[in-house]
């Protein structure tokens, strides 16, 4: 096993459950110490690596709360002293709803997780990258950052706008040796896309008859493509929100 990451500290928020979680091995399989971030702990992902012979750590923290993400990133740079990688990545689907029949409950709650979680986490894991002076993020927007989806309003907003907020922050610290990108996935096989369909494997058949290559994707397949934008086989790719998607968006 190469060990791309060696000495290298990866941050990977919702790193519980599905995408996190296979990145944050990943992460470790290549080397990097890891940071786990999830408002849930998962001790099977911190066990996981550690069998591999990782090193990782865990902290509790809801990524909509400037004073968590705030005391996260202080405890990082207590630990570590660096932060070479980061994967913003917690997020949430919401409820399902037309656009006038969308709750401000639920437009509020996507929106202050998976849009302002992400911009408050970049707020705290670029200063730490500037006293490096390099440093790499990646942010999980979706296909549906790349084009509408009926029913999903608060959702599709929030992926638009990571896409936005990601190559924004890219040209702002291109010079800095900051790297800022995003990857999007389409119909992935994780807890997310089980809540929606429910397991029910007609559901599911739908889904995979929309995705071109006709399977839905692996959380895995996911990882490798954050971990390549991480690498320096990537160092010259900055802003730029690349589909993990089985040609969904080429339709």
């Amino acid at each position: 096993m190469e060990l791309l990451f060696k000495n290298k500290v990866a941050l990977i928020t919702g790193s519980s459950f599905g995408i996190g979680k296979a990145t944050a091995v990943a992460f470790a399989q290549k080397g990097a110490q890891v940071v786990l971030v999830d408002c849930v702990k998962d001790d099977e992902t911190l066990n996981s690596i550690k069998k591999l012979g990782g090193e990782a750590i865990f902290i509790e923290c809801d990524v909509a709360d400037e004073n968590a993400v705030k005391a996260m990133i202080g405890r990082v740079a207590k630990v570590y002293g660096q932060l070479d990688f980061a994967f913003n990545n917690a997020g949430v689907e919401g409820e399902q709803a037309k656009t006038a029949d969308c709750s401000v409950k639920n437009w509020n709650k996507v929106l202050n997780i998976n849009l302002t979680g992400i911009w408050l986490c970049m707020k705290y894991e670029i200063p730490l990258m500037l006293k490096q002076k390099k440093g790499s993020i990646v942010n999980t927007s979706s296909v549906a950052g790349m084009m509408g989806f009926m029913g999903m309003p608060a959702y599709v907003v929030s992926k638009h706008g990571i896409i936005g907020l990601t190559k924004t922050a890219a040209l702002e610290y291109a010079r800095e040796g900051i790297r800022v990108n995003a990857v999007c996935p389409g119909v992935i096989k994780t807890p997310m896309i089980d809540r929606v369909t429910g397991k029910i494997k007609e559901e599911e058949e739908k889904f995979e008859n929309l995705e071109p290559v006709g399977r839905m994707g692996l959380p895995e397949e996911v990882a490798e493509a954050v971990c390549f934008l991480c690498s320096d086989a990537a160092s010259f790719i900055t802003g730029h929100a690349m589909a993990v998607d089985g040609g969904w968006l080429a339709q």
